[in-house]
């Protein structure tokens, strides 16, 4: 028998330290090689940590909210084997097997995301959860969809509910304050898909998804400031001061747009795959980036470098915070490829199993503030980039057509931009490049 201890490693990202945010093990407990044993909160994302080992748990070494310095043990694991175990599981001088058998497990992880009734995602406000995933307690009981930190309900399997929809598609109507109950199903047997969900919470306004709490007693409240809101707080600071903000928009009428999203809904070629005005909002930037390249930079102290690659990110609401994963050369993706991509970032992102390779890199960033209901806003730039282009809510609105006032669907564009890389011309011809596609998707065929 040899004790060995766990550390902290640094799971791919120059981790200098991290929150444990959940145990799943505890002393006594027996472990398998690979087995997730806690997850962890870094500045960017939640990751699971696997064991190194094969054995029993002797003692769990830091408590759950603990803040631990990378390096800095976590957990003691009885091991058959002795000295030959130890050798074995010992660090080689050139290398980290801990951190590399966590990179491993979390790249695994991240590859084998799966969305059983393709669950879209909230773009800055509209998600759902990523693939079910079975989680025993230590107690015995099942639980399903996510586990800690995903904010899923523990729903025993037994479970009896007239109600017929799967786990993720509950969490999802939890997520938008949508009661079950009240929403008629579209799937077979009057199953509940994701749809059915959204178009039920888009009835609502957005502010009446939101309950009230009880007033507290307390004057007031001290909340940590770590983890994904230190990271947002920081950078925020970063771009506003090193980055001269001037922001332009217009309105555009987006009925044509709408049409077309219509269209590709009912398109075989789309069939399962989520279909938005985003899509479309992004596959716009994409055209409008190719005719103004210059948006698509970043600027130094001695150069300015223009990117002829587009890592596209999608700001995205999660039950972490704010983030920005981004998609990778997708001035390369076609419009269906470019929606699956759109689709599983946003499921992870929901999911908080956006990993720290996901969200560097970006060269320009969307913001989709028109799902919580609002009309345009003035985003702020993300450190390093040219450009945040955000969207408004699509609504009908009177329009001026050919001399005569008419409904139409109305949306508002625009964005931030470094004004020590562009000037105010190219900024308005990007702008009205993509306001231009929104009114007319044809142009995209160019």
């Amino acid at each position: 028998m040899s004790e060995m201890t766990f550390p902290l490693p640094d799971v791919g990202e120059g981790l200098t330290e991290a929150e444990i945010v959940t145990w799943h093990v505890a002393a006594g407990d027996t472990v398998a090689l690979n087995q997730v044993i806690c997850e962890i909160e870094t500045a960017k994302s939640l990751v699971e940590l696997p064991s190194p080992f094969t054995g029993v748990v002797a003692e769990v070494l830091v408590e759950v909210g603990q803040t631990v310095p990378v390096g800095d043990p976590i957990l003691r694991v009885t091991v058959e084997g002795g000295d030959d175990v130890a050798a074995a599981t010992a660090p080689e001088p050139a290398s980290d097997p801990v951190a590399d058998e966590t990179r491993d497990a979390v790249a695994d992880a991240a590859a084998s995301v799966e969305h059983e009734e393709s669950g879209g995602a909230v773009l800055v406000g509209y998600g759902t959860a990523g693939s079910a995933q079975s989680r025993r307690r230590r107690g015995g009981e099942p639980l399903l969809a996510g586990g800690a930190g995903s904010g899923a309900a523990a729903i025993p399997v037994a479970e009896a509910s007239p109600i017929i929809a799967k786990p993720p598609i509950r969490k999802l109507a939890k997520d938008l304050g949508v009661d079950l109950s009240t929403v008629s199903g579209s799937g077979i047997a009057g199953e509940i898909l994701r749809d059915d969900v959204v178009r039920q919470a888009s009835q609502a306004s957005v502010f009446r998804n939101i309950v009230t709490p009880e007033a507290s007693e307390a004057r007031e409240e001290r909340i940590p400031l770590k983890g994904v809101r230190k990271m947002t707080a920081q950078a925020m600071v970063t771009s506003s001061n090193e980055a001269p903000h001037v922001s332009v928009f217009t309105d555009v009428d987006a009925t044509r747009t709408m049409e077309f999203v219509k269209r590709l809904k009912s398109s075989t070629d789309f069939a399962g795959t989520k279909v938005s005005p985003l899509l479309i909002f992004a596959k716009a930037m994409l055209w409008a980036i190719r005719r103004n390249p210059e948006i698509n930079s970043t600027f130094t102290e001695t150069e300015i470098i223009r990117r002829n690659f587009v890592n596209l990110g999608i700001a995205a609401a999660t039950p972490r915070g704010l983030i920005v994963p981004n998609i990778k050369d997708a001035q390369e993706l076609s419009l269906l490829d470019l929606a699956k991509a759109i689709e599983q970032l946003t499921i992870t992102a929901r999911d908080g199993r956006t990993q720290p390779a996901q969200m560097q890199n970006g060269t320009i960033t969307i913001t989709n503030i028109g799902v919580f209901g609002m009309d345009f806003g003035t985003p702020i730039l993300n450190p390093g980039e040219c450009a945040i282009m955000a969207m408004g809510t699509i609504k009908e609105k009177p329009w001026v057509v050919d001399g005569e006032v008419r409904p139409r669907m109305v949306t508002t564009v625009g964005g931030s931009f470094d004004h020590r890389i562009v000037d105010g011309d190219v900024i308005s011809r990007f702008v009205a490049d993509v306001a231009s596609v929104l009114e007319e998707p044809a142009l995209l065929l160019d």
